[in-house]
């Protein structure tokens, strides 16, 4: 065994506060200053107390190459994961994002020994961690690390230290309940479904203790609160609330939605904050911005509404559900319970939202505009008197052909064994499709297209009727007609207009009188005027979110390879046609006394007849290399990027909000219209005054009274005290409140 070989240099030490990196790098410390020494050269230089300069220091040998993350890890005295969250840092934020100080960080709230205390409780009721931290509105990971300091083990006990929280089920509701503790009475007892809800505060204007229920994690939506207040701007949409509980649609989105989580801004509350946007013609969550979130939490019986952040973050959190189609059926189901008298003809056409963001979408064919652009297509159904019924989104644009089907099966569920006429245009003309709709038990109405025999002019007759006390008046001929080869038999009422032009109309109803058939088919424009006043009121075109969403890469699309030969063949087919006329022109004015023999001709015509000759060869050329050229290609193969589509949950959900909106609207018209003779022109004109004008309220023990400013003339202001009285016979109650509604309107000052 060798000797251990003695130190050569035994009084050679470095300085003390001297430590080495590696054979380049020195960091030296001395009177409270570090130096960092890189060959020789002096890189940094700080104070010890200098945490930014430090973290800088360690980053920057790292990322040039001087030392790695162990070596500087021993050297500064911290842990490599602390090198590795100063590199990230550093990376996303920059210089500023070093300065972070050691410890907990300032200013973030720690887990609070209450809500520790209700982390292990709700772990001894046997929740998961992922439930309880969806209840807390925390992430899963803080979760296990409570758990963990707090040394939980399965069989904790720990009910006796929290028997003021009543164990919840994820769809329960929390009310008020009697306990000893007075501060936690409010959320201790589950209470019963549809039961309103209560407050723990008693300041309308302050609901600090609301929110921190929110966020414990132990309410899942502030209670209405109002106080009694004048002036309050905007509170004139309290017109509409009981239309809006009419249409059932809150006790649909409890049975469907269940609830948006622990949220001061609860499920009940956004749906109602987007319906008075849309009355109050704030088309865009970003129009909040130009209201003060106070003045509009004041007609919601809150401090303040939710503002664009927070009401974005609700229907993301909604659309995460892809619920919104059981949505529609829900409230769809509601409206038939409600108005079946209004369905005997159904009108289905299709809106076209153009879209201009920066993702490739298939086009659709923009009738208003004339024009085809990337796009999404809509399909209403609206009832007799022009009300929407049901929406559907089309897969990719399909036309209303393809769609139909579906909407046989949807609306059949819907209607039971009813018979309804369903009335649409040209774009759902088809045969075959007819035999699908009188298979599955419903009649149609809609225009013949394409050519028709001629109809003489004796088969037609002035046929007159009254209407809703107007007099209809056509000249119409009555007749049957058969398609597909005799296997479709329907009558056609064909109209006739003073400038000549015929306009046919196919129907499978025999047993209503022709003026109504023509009368009934014209009125589809009530559609077409829904879907104008949409678009000018509501925002119909405008896209709810640009998000987009995989879409199937096998579907297949029309080709280009092929629609481009098509083009050549139709042109070459064009040119032949040009020829051969040009030929039999030049046959037709030959001079006998020329050429009196058809060789004569050919010879004089040679030139010609060569490009005939030359053109009829290029067509069946042309045909060959079509028949060999798929006409139909799946859609990835034309492009190298992803296939997308844009992301209909959250468009569908605020098409159903401004669909019931525009039901409320129109209730209120059919309520209003026995007091204002012009109703029907300007009715929905003063409604939207009276939303967006100011009111009083006054709250009492068990009503809430709103009495509402005077509109501009004293007979607009009568025919809204009407239709206050018509209100108050509802008794309806505030969503989510027991109070009942009151209405009235204050008497115009005197003119001084």
């Amino acid at each position: 065994m060798s000797p251990v070989p003695e130190d050569l240099f035994p009084d050679t030490r470095n300085p003390d506060g001297t430590s080495v990196l590696n054979d380049r790098c020195v960091v030296q410390t001395r009177d409270g200053y570090r130096a960092v020494t890189v060959a020789g050269l002096s890189l940094f230089h700080y104070a010890v107390t200098d945490r930014m300069s430090e973290a800088h220091a360690m980053v920057s040998l790292i990322d040039q190459g001087w030392a790695d993350q162990n070596d500087v890890a021993r050297v500064f005295g911290c842990s490599v994961r602390t090198v590795r969250r100063n590199q990230r840092r550093f990376e996303e934020q920059g210089l500023r994002a070093l300065g972070h100080g050691r410890g907990f960080p300032r200013g973030r709230s720690r887990l609070g020994s209450a809500r520790r205390r209700v982390v292990q409780e709700l772990k001894a009721q046997g929740h998961s961690h992922c439930e309880i931290a969806r209840r807390l509105g925390i992430s899963e990971k803080a979760v296990r690390k409570t758990l963990r300091r707090l040394g939980w083990k399965p069989d904790s006990a720990v009910q006796e230290e929290l028997p003021l929280l009543a164990p919840q089920t994820p769809d329960s509701r929390l009310a008020p309940g009697a306990t000893s503790d007075p501060k936690l009475s409010a959320f201790s007892v589950v209470a019963p479904e549809n039961s309103p809800s209560q407050s723990v505060d008693t300041d309308p204007t302050d609901r600090r203790g609301d929110r921190l229920l929110a966020r414990l994690g132990l309410l899942e939506d502030a209670a209405p609160l109002f106080g009694t207040s004048p002036n309050v701007s905007r509170a004139g949409v309290l017109l509409a609330v009981p239309a809006l509980v009419a249409t059932g649609l809150f006790d649909c989105a409890q049975k469907i939605y269940g609830s948006l989580g622990p949220a001061f801004f609860g499920l009940r509350t956004t749906l109602l904050t987007l319906l008075f946007m849309a009355l109050w013609r704030i088309k865009r969550p970003e129009g909040l911005k130009e209201h003060a979130p106070a003045d509009l939490g004041r007609v919601l019986g809150l401090d303040r509404a939710p503002e664009v952040k927070t009401l974005r973050r609700k229907l993301a959190r909604l659309a995460a559900t892809h619920r919104a189609t059981q949505f529609g059926q829900a409230l769809a189901r509601q409206r038939v319970a409600q108005r079946g008298e209004a369905l005997g003809f159904l009108y289905v056409d299709g809106h076209v939202r153009v879209y201009h963001g920066q993702h490739r979408l298939p086009k659709a064919h923009v009738a208003r505009m004339r024009l085809s652009m990337p796009a999404t297509t809509d399909y209403w159904v609206n009832d007799t008197e022009g009300d929407p019924l049901f929406v559907v989104t089309a897969e990719v644009n399909a036309g209303l052909v393809a769609v139909f089907p579906g909407l046989l099966q949807e609306l059949r569920s819907l209607l039971g064994s009813r018979r309804v006429t369903f009335v649409f245009d040209r774009g759902g003309y088809s045969p075959k499709l007819f035999l699908q709709i009188l298979a599955a038990g419903f009649d149609l109405l809609t225009y013949r297209k394409g050519r028709s025999p001629r109809i003489p002019r004796k088969a037609f007759r002035l046929h007159q009727t009254v209407i809703e006390g107007r007099t209809i008046s056509y000249v119409l001929a009555d007749q049957e007609v058969r398609l597909l080869k005799g296997k479709l038999r329907l009558r056609q009422v064909t109209r006739l207009m003073g400038n000549g032009h015929r306009t046919p109309i196919l129907t499978s109803l025999r047993d209503l009188a022709a003026v109504l058939v023509a009368y009934r088919m014209f009125e589809r424009w009530r559609q077409e005027n829904f879907f104008k006043y949409l678009r000018q009121e509501f925002a119909l075109d405008a896209l709810a979110e640009h998000a987009v969403e995989p879409d199937d890469p096998t579907r297949e699309v029309p080709n280009p390879a092929w629609a481009k030969v098509d083009a050549q063949l139709r042109q070459a087919h064009a040119r032949l046609d040009r020829l051969q006329a040009e030929y039999g022109l030049e046959a037709f004015t030959n001079l006998e006394e020329q050429r009196r023999t058809m060789r004569g001709f050919k010879i004089a015509q040679g030139n010609l007849g060569r490009q005939i000759l030359d053109t009829w060869h290029r067509v069946e050329v042309l045909e060959t290399r079509r028949e060999k050229v798929p006409r139909r290609v799946p859609v990835q193969s034309l492009t190298e990027e992803p296939v997308v589509k844009l992301a209909p949950e959250i468009q569908h959900l605020t098409n159903l909000l401004k669909m019931t909106a525009y039901q409320t609207e129109s209730e209120l018209l059919r309520q209003l219209a026995p007091h204002y003779p012009r109703a029907h022109d300007e009715g929905r004109t003063l409604l939207q005054s009276a939303f967006a004008g100011a009111a009083d309220l006054q709250v009492t023990e068990n009503e809430l009274r709103i009495t509402l400013a005077p509109l501009s003339s004293p007979h607009r202001s009568r025919a809204i005290a009407a239709l206050c009285q018509e209100l108050n016979k509802t008794h309806t109650r505030f969503p989510g409140s027991s109070l009942r509604l009151r209405y009235a309107i204050r008497p115009a000052a005197a003119a001084t």
